[in-house]
């Protein structure tokens, strides 16, 4: 029977070892790709939301705007299809107490809040049995109004 060289026995078992782990680190790197996708995904929408509450917190009158904070917050995030963004105003006095935008505070200044929630759908490239993965990533942004 006659033997191998051994520069080729070395070759032959580097391939095999090769096949064998391959798998392996593609598994892994798929997992890092889906991870990352979802941690842009999730900062682009934290992202979006402070910036239609800062368009939101200009002034009073920009307080009233909402759908220009929603517009601001969806075109903070061009990378992202199907984002929804929803805006909303509140008052409070100063004493923490809830109050009407048209009303009065009975001591100081009314306080006027925005607060922008964006929304949107995830994609991973692979599902993984056993890791529960959000369906949706929802972040909010509050600023006073200033």
């Amino acid at each position: 029977m006659r033997r191998l060289p051994e520069k080729s026995r070395r070759r032959g078992i580097a391939t095999v070892e090769f096949a064998l782990v391959a798998p392996l680190i593609m598994l892994l790197l798929a997992g890092v790709l889906d991870f990352s996708l979802l941690l842009r995904t999730a900062t682009t929408a934290t992202d979006a939301a402070r910036a239609g509450a800062a368009y939101g917190s200009r002034g009073v009158l920009s307080s009233v705007d909402l759908s220009g904070m929603q517009a601001a917050a969806l075109n903070a995030a061009p990378g992202l299809t199907g984002m929804t963004a929803a805006a909303s105003r509140s008052c409070l006095c100063n004493d923490s107490s809830s109050v009407s935008c048209t009303g009065t505070c009975p001591s100081g200044a009314l306080q006027v809040y925005v607060k922008v929630t964006t929304q949107v759908a995830t994609h991973t490239v692979f599902d993984y049995l056993g890791v529960s993965i959000p369906e949706t990533v929802s972040a909010s942004a509050s600023m006073r109004a200033q």
